[in-house]
């Protein structure tokens, strides 16, 4: 992060910490009728860029992962679709679905993680580094063939821990602030920050193209961005914890619809 965006988080942490204390703090969860998507809260022009494919900056992004979709790669060169062919029909859900069990690992894996086990296992090629170009242009690509259609990761024994492992980070104090995301996105959500909305930390248009990143970035990204607001060390990309967290994400979000990529401000 620069040093504007540094001082702009300090001064954007402050707020927040005197604006929490002020209020009174209503305990619970938001009731999935009154789940509202990011999209919501969004300007009628930021509305406009994410419904208009043809000025979507993000769609730059997903070109460049349907070209890697059909690249060959790695020592056994073998593309994507060699083994699963036109993304359009075998993609179509999967992205909506993540994270996902993975025996070999005896945890969740989220969809950045699973593309870099299909590159390291089948294509015999070098793991994309988290945040890279590539990475997040195949993620854009696989999540826009389930745009439209309801999330729906599975919970059951092998997940629920994790779930609950997610759960308790949303809901946990953390940092010099000693703030929890619930107290922002799920008891303040209809407020502002600094004149911003603070909405309900709806994960479902990731990766999306932020205004103020002038960039894709992926669900981590943003979560870093959150945990530096609150002056708390921020997990690895890729770290257990950021997948937990991801999976409870979207697990309150089931039945909300997948916007990605979607933009916000």
């Amino acid at each position: 992060m620069s040093a504007s965006g540094d001082r702009r988080a300090a001064v954007l942490a402050l707020f927040l910490a005197a604006m929490l204390s002020a209020i009174p703090i209503s305990a619970g969860e938001i009731p999935l009728a009154l789940r509202r998507s990011g999209y919501d809260f969004m300007s009628r022009e930021t509305r406009a860029m994410q419904d208009d494919d043809s000025v979507n900056p993000a769609m730059l992004w997903v070109k460049d992962g349907e070209a890697l979709w059909n690249a060959r790669a790695g020592s056994a060169d073998r593309a994507c679709s060699d083994c699963h062919g036109d993304a359009r029909q075998s993609m179509k859900g999967v992205a909506a679905r993540y994270p996902a069990y993975d025996p070999a690992k005896r945890r969740p894996v989220n969809l950045a993680q699973r593309i870099n086990i299909c590159r390291s296992e089948r294509q015999h090629a070098p793991a994309l580094a988290y945040e890279s170009a590539n990475l997040l242009a195949l993620a854009a690509y696989l999540g826009l063939q389930s745009r439209g259609l309801p999330i729906a990761v599975a919970i059951d024994e092998r997940t629920r821990p994790f779930l609950e492992a997610g759960r308790e980070i949303f809901n946990r104090r953390q940092g010099q602030l000693n703030l929890s995301c619930a107290q922002c996105h799920d008891e303040h959500w209809d407020k502002k920050l600094a004149g911003n909305p603070i909405t309900q930390a709806d994960p479902g248009g990731y990766p999306l193209y932020r205004l103020e990143w002038q960039g894709l970035g992926s669900l981590e990204r943003r979560l870093r961005n959150c945990l530096s607001g609150t002056r708390t060390q921020a997990y690895a990309y890729g770290s257990p914890e950021f997948v937990d967290l991801e999976l409870f994400l979207m697990w309150r979000w089931r039945g909300m619809k997948v916007e990605t990529p979607a933009v916000r401000p």
